[in-house]
C-alpha cells in the first residue's frame, strides 16, 4: 500500500470519509500514555496523584476517556469545567488553575464542589473565602508559586520565571502574606503547594531544581506558622517528538528522579513527604493526533522556493506562527515515494506569517495530493479559531482500526450562530 496508516487506520481514506482539513486521535495511544502514568508513577510510588492538563485538548469525548482511564484532571477556564460537568467527571479529581478566574468561574468551581483551586494571586483568596461562605463551602485551595527559573523553552511556554504573568513571587514577604492569610480563613483550606515551569521540557533538571526550592519552602512555612504541607503539585510540561533531535522521553524519566529528589530533600529537611501531583497534557496527546490537509495550490519562485498551499493553516494550527513551533510531515497518499523536492507548506490565510512547515522534503507534488501533519494532537484543536472565517475541522477519534466522529467539522452557519 502506497498510503500512510495511522492507529491502524488509512489516513486517505479518512480524507475521502470526513474531508479536509481533519484532526485525526488515537485512543489506542491516549489509553497507552494512560497506562504508562498508571504504572510507572500511581502504582509504584504511594500518595500520588496524576491529572491531565486538558488545555492540551479537551472534547466531551477525551474527558469520557480520562475519566474512564481513573485520572484526574486539570481546567484552566468555566468552558473546561463545564465540559468536565457535562460528562458528570468526579469533582473531587479536578484541578482548577487560572492567573485571573472571574467572579462567574470561581462560583461554577464551588457550586460545584470543584477538589482544587489553585491561587494564583493573593487577592484570588478573600474571593474565594467571600463566594465559598455564601455557599456555605469549605473550598481546598494550592498556593501556586513562581519559583524563578529560567528554562531553555520559547520564552512564551516559559511559565516558572520571575517575570511571569504566573503564580506568587517567591520572596519572603509575599508568601508569608499569602500563607498567613489563608490559615485565617474560615472557609478555605490550604493543602499546599503548585508550580509549573514551562512547557516541552525534554530534560529534567529544571523540575528537580524547582522541588529544591519548593521543599525549603515547606520547611519555611512549617517553622513559622506550623503549617504542613499536605499537597505538592509539580506541574506538567514534559515534552514529546515534534521533529528530528527530538524525543519523547518515558514518564519515568521525570517522575523517578523528581521523586528521588522529593524524597531526599524531605528527609533533609525533616519533613513529611506530602502528596505528589503531576498535570501531563501534552505528552498524553500529542503524539496522538495529526492533521490531514488536502494540498491546492502549488507556486514555484524559481531559484528562490517552492510554496505548497495547504486548505487550512494559522486557523486549525496556530503555534507556528504563535512561537515558531517546528512539525514534521508526509504525504499520505505518496508515503513510499522518494523525497525529491523541497517545499514550504503555507496556509490560506491572508497573512505572510501563515507557514506550517518550512523546507519539508517531499516526493513531487500535485494538486489533490493529501498531506498528514504529525504531532498535533496537543494545542491544535484546543488554539483552533475562526480567522478568515474559516469553520473548525471536525475531529475524528480512532480505536481498535476503527474511526468515529467525536466532534462535527463546523458550517457557515455555525459562524453566524451567534451574530444579530
Amino acid at each position: 500500500m502506497n498510503n500512510f496508516l495511522f492507529a491502524g487506520c488509512d489516513t486517505v481514506e479518512l480524507a475521502k470519509k470526513y474531508k479536509t482539513p481533519l484532526y485525526v486521535m488515537s485512543e489506542d495511544y491516549i489509553i497507552d500514555r494512560c497506562a504508562e502514568i498508571r504504572g510507572d508513577f500511581l502504582e509504584k510510588y504511594p500518595r500520588t496523584m496524576a491529572v491531565y492538563a486538558s488545555k492540551a485538548f479537551l472534547t466531551k469525548e477525551m474527558a469520557r476517556i480520562i475519566k474512564r482511564e481513573g485520572l484526574g484532571i486539570d481546567v484552566v477556564s468555566g468552558g473546561e469545567l463545564y465540559t468536565a460537568i457535562k460528562v458528570d467527571f468526579p469533582m473531587d479529581k479536578i484541578i482548577f488553575h487560572g492567573n485571573n478566574k472571574t467572579i462567574e468561574e470561581l462560583e461554577l468551581a464551588i457550586e460545584n464542589n470543584v477538589g482544587r483551586i489553585v491561587v494564583d494571586h493573593i487577592e484570588e483568596i478573600q474571593l474565594i473565602e467571600d463566594i465559598a461562605k455564601k455557599h456555605k463551602k469549605k473550598v481546598k485551595i494550592l498556593f501556586r508559586i513562581s519559583p524563578g527559573l529560567d528554562i531553555q523553552t520559547h520564552k512564551y511556554i516559559q511559565t516558572g520565571q520571575v517575570d511571569s504573568k504566573f503564580g506568587i513571587p517567591l520572596t519572603e514577604e509575599t508568601i508569608e502574606t499569602a500563607v498567613k492569610k489563608a490559615l485565617s480563613m474560615e472557609n478555605i483550606e490550604l493543602l499546599g503547594f503548585h508550580f509549573h515551569i514551562g512547557s516541552q521540557l525534554l530534560e529534567n533538571d529544571t523540575h528537580i531544581k524547582a522541588i529544591r526550592i519548593m521543599i525549603e519552602l515547606m520547611k519555611v512555612v512549617k517553622d513559622k506558622f506550623g503549617f504542613i504541607t499536605k499537597e505538592l503539585n509539580t506541574g506538567g510540561g514534559y515534552g514529546i517528538h515534534y521533529v528530528e533531535g527530538e524525543k519523547r522521553k518515558s514518564l519515568s524519566y521525570f517522575t523517578d528522579s523528581m521523586m528521588k529528589e522529593v524524597e531526599k530533600s524531605c528527609e533533609d529537611y525533616g519533613l513529611e513527604r506530602p502528596l505528589i501531583i503531576i498535570e501531563p497534557g501534552r505528552w498524553i496527546v500529542g503524539e496522538a493526533g495529526i492533521t490531514l490537509y488536502t494540498i491546492g495550490a502549488i507556486k514555484e519562485i524559481p531559484g528562490i522556493r517552492t510554496y505548497v498551499s495547504v486548505d487550512g493553516g494559522m486557523p486549525d494550527n496556530p503555534r507556528p506562527s504563535l512561537y515558531q513551533a517546528k512539525y514534521d510531515a508526509v504525504v499520505a497518499n505518496k508515503v513510499n515515494e522518494e523525497a525529491t523536492e523541497t517545499v514550504t507548506i503555507a496556509g490560506k490565510c491572508c497573512e505572510s506569517g501563515d507557514i506550517l512547515i518550512w523546507d519539508l522534503k517531499v516526493p513531487r507534488l500535485e494538486r489533490g495530493d493529501i498531506l498528514a501533519v504529525l504531532s498535533t494532537g496537543a494545542y491544535n484543536y484546543s488554539m483552533s479559531s475562526n480567522y478568515n472565517r474559516i469553520p473548525r475541522p471536525a475531529v475524528v477519534m480512532l480505536k481498535d482500526g476503527k474511526d468515529r466522529l467525536i466532534v462535527k467539522r463546523e458550517s457557515y452557519e455555525d459562524l453566524l450562530r451567534n451574530d444579530i
